[in-house]
């Protein structure tokens, strides 16, 4: 006897269209886009979407997490500095404090902390489009009011047949949470629309709390958080140390929920 239930080829490919399509169609118009899913993208997700608002986390790779998955030097793990362990007991991530070298500095398994970020902005209820490459922004009566979007395997077509139009999906707010790329504030800096600084050298110990601080709308609908911060103010990079990308991802959703609310 089979142990599964019986399905044709037909069925299987219908019920994966419809239920991507009926997705697809439901977030067309939505309260948030967050462009990059990275560890200050998902977080953010997690945040809005707990809240009922209408969350989409726009991915150009086919996976979710970053640099989340890896941490530093091909080595997987991750740190973060005290109070941003508060966010690994949220998500139920194990961690140890390591106080030979710092007071204040944990160490966990980055696949364990990065499946269990995107579980949790998944289980929230945002949308995860994977795989759909950010192409520009909507501009509508002088604010950012959505992301213009294609799959991400068009852009490596040839060129004669790249001419493949992309889609708009609207929203209220956006955040850019693309890292270092920064490409939302990037299409709007190509403009001159925004002035972007870019980000400087390495200095961890000031870094984190400068990106935090630095979160913010630095045009009308548009957040920027996580190295998008650092790239668009000038601010150091921080390496394999995640606190200072999970708090402002927090941020970011709190700034973008107080711009939807007033939309």
């Amino acid at each position: 006897m089979n142990q599964f239930a019986q399905a044709t080829e037909k069925d299987i490919t219908r019920s994966i269209v419809e239920e991507f399509l009926g997705d697809f169609l439901n977030h067309i118009e939505s309260d948030v886009i967050i462009v990059g899913g990275g560890p200050s993208g998902l977080v953010a997700a997690r945040d809005l979407a707990s809240k009922g608002i209408k969350t989409v986390v726009l991915e150009s790779n086919n996976y979710f997490g970053g640099g989340f998955w890896l941490g530093g030097y091909l080595m997987n793990k991750v740190t973060v500095r005290a109070p941003a362990q508060r966010i690994f007991d949220q998500l139920g991530v194990p961690y140890k404090e390591v106080p030979h070298i710092k007071e204040g500095l944990y160490v966990a398994d980055a696949p364990s902390a990065c499946s269990k970020l995107i579980s949790a902005a998944c289980d929230a209820g945002a949308f995860m489009l994977n795989m759909n490459k950010f192409d520009d922004v909507v501009l509508r009566d002088g604010r950012v009011s959505g992301a213009v979007t294609n799959w991400t395997p068009v852009s490596a077509l040839p060129r004669a047949i790249t001419c493949v139009d992309p889609v708009a999906i609207e929203a209220k707010c956006l955040i850019d949470a693309t890292g270092h790329d920064a490409v939302v504030a990037n299409s709007l800096a190509s403009r001159g629309l925004v002035d972007l600084k870019g980000f400087s050298g390495m200095d961890v110990d000031n870094s984190e709390d400068a990106v935090v601080n630095n979160t913010s709308e630095i045009f009308p609908g548009l957040v920027v958080t996580g190295m998008a911060a650092a790239t668009c103010f000038g601010l150091s990079r921080m390496g394999p140390t995640f606190g200072g990308m999970l708090e402002s991802g927090i941020k970011a959703a709190k700034i973008a929920e107080a711009i939807v609310k007033s939309v």
